[in-house]
């Protein structure tokens, strides 16, 4: 098992990988180039050792319900490994992944808005609300007040359908 900085020199080691501190010591990596709206390659490395890696495109490793891979007990060729292959389906937007992922695959074009999948979502009276990206979250604002909070594109997507929003015609 690698320690804390033993995870954080193999991720550093990785040009393409944008380093982000966030709450509580932790560390994510941001990989800026995906080909998808999803832009986190490592999720919450803790200062004691525990983190996680997203491996939602991947066939062969067993995820959470948001497809990141426990890391904990990882080896450094195993990280190595699991980096390699997370950027290599980040990289390119392939068949294979809509196969593997047919809800998301199917509804992000129609959902997306912008190139991060945010925007301005309006409704039949021509009132407003805002989805945006911020701190591993997504944010729907009513102006500036925060309307609902979602871990997930979809779901934010999903509650704007429902309250009868669409997305607003880019110029």
């Amino acid at each position: 098992m690698l320690n804390v900085e033993q995870k954080l020199e193999v991720l550093q080691s990785y040009p393409q990988l944008q380093r982000k501190n966030v709450s509580l010591g932790r560390v994510n990596f941001h990989y800026e180039e995906s080909a998808y709206e999803k832009k986190i390659v490592a999720l919450h490395i803790h200062p004691n050792g525990n983190g996680y890696i997203y491996a939602g495109l991947l066939p062969n490793y067993e995820t959470d319900a948001k497809g990141f891979v426990n890391i904990r007990d990882y080896s450094e060729a195993d990280l190595r490994t699991l980096l390699d292959e997370t950027i290599k389906a980040m990289s390119t937007n392939s068949s294979a992944v809509e196969a593997k992922e047919p809800e998301q695959a199917k509804a992000a074009p129609a959902l997306a808005t912008t190139s991060t999948g945010g925007g301005t979502w309006i409704n039949e009276d021509g009132h407003s609300l805002t989805l945006k990206y911020e701190d591993d979250m997504w944010y729907v604002y009513s102006g500036v007040n925060l309307d609902m909070a979602f871990e997930t594109r979809s779901e934010a997507g999903e509650y704007l359908k429902d309250e009868g929003f669409k997305p607003q015609a880019q110029a």
